[in-house]
């Protein structure tokens, strides 16, 4: 889809349109799509919202508005208003955490326990490695001391968010799990480091994530790649498999949105037996 022309690009989202009324109009976020332009992208949702307002409305529309992001890799439940009143009210909304979200994710191991909630906060540092790059992690308030393993509070890093993930286990099988996600809080990569760095347990193809010290295709256990009928050589291919399932928005009445996984997502799913 980056390569394609936005009009081509504004039908396929159409297509994936799951719910509209006359505030909103629903899509069904597809993989690899980002959602701001910038150096080096073509398509982005921003840039085909005029086109596809004017595809949803018979040529007369004003252009549909953002209310929320999601990461590039991310496919699934997207809210766009049709103006910019709305697009205000979802905003604060999710600024307040009013909308319930839940993702799903195919994660590598399982993880123990097989549910809870992650309360760690989260902060942006730089890798110092062979290609110096930055990443999201972990800035926990307490650690164990190497003297005699006593827990001990930590200063706080100023610039840590606090990040809130509840988790839960839904399958497992193939030494991977289908994980189900409500991120109470909305910090950038949150459920992907708490997975990798948290639980111990990174995200089926997040390659950015599964190593700290530097950026390689993550490792898969043989029999992930057997049943995935992969090499590890190709592994740097695998998709993140991270989908936002379904939103609960309240507006006047409370709207449940509800998204299929992608079909690659789905085809992992029975590849690794992951039934639901």
């Amino acid at each position: 889809l980056q390569r394609v022309h936005p009009n081509v690009l504004a039908k396929a989202l159409k297509q994936g349109t799951v719910y509209q009324n006359e505030e909103i109009v629903v899509i069904n976020k597809p993989y690899g799509l980002p959602v701001h332009g910038g150096p080096g992208i073509k398509n982005c949702i921003t840039d085909v919202l005029p086109i596809l307002a004017k595809m949803l409305e018979n040529m007369k529309a004003e252009p549909l508005h953002l209310c929320h992001r999601l990461d590039k890799e991310t496919t699934g439940v997207m809210v766009l208003a049709r103006n910019k009143e709305v697009a205000e009210r979802i905003r604060l909304l999710f600024k307040t955490r009013q909308v319930e979200k839940i993702y799903w994710a195919i994660s590598l191991g399982d993880p123990d326990p097989t549910e809870g909630i992650v309360e760690i906060p989260i902060v942006e540092k730089e890798v110092k490695s062979h290609q110096s790059h930055y990443k999201m992690t972990l800035a926990p308030n307490y650690r164990l001391s190497p003297e005699d393993g006593k827990v001990v509070k930590i200063r706080k890093n100023r610039n840590a968010e606090s990040a809130v993930t509840r988790y839960r286990l839904l399958a497992s099988s193939s030494a991977c799990s289908l994980l189900e996600l409500q991120p109470i809080t909305g910090v950038k990569h949150q459920i992907r480091v708490h997975l990798a760095y948290g639980l111990g347990c990174p995200i089926l193809g997040d390659h950015k994530y599964s190593h700290w010290s530097k950026l390689a295709p993550q490792k898969l256990p043989e029999i992930t790649l057997k049943r995935l009928k992969l090499e590890q050589s190709k592994a740097r291919h695998l998709p993140l498999h991270l989908h936002a399932y379904r939103l609960s928005l309240p507006l006047g009445e409370r709207i449940d949105l509800v998204c299929k996984p992608p079909l690659f997502f789905q085809k992992t799913l029975k590849k690794l037996e992951l039934d639901v």
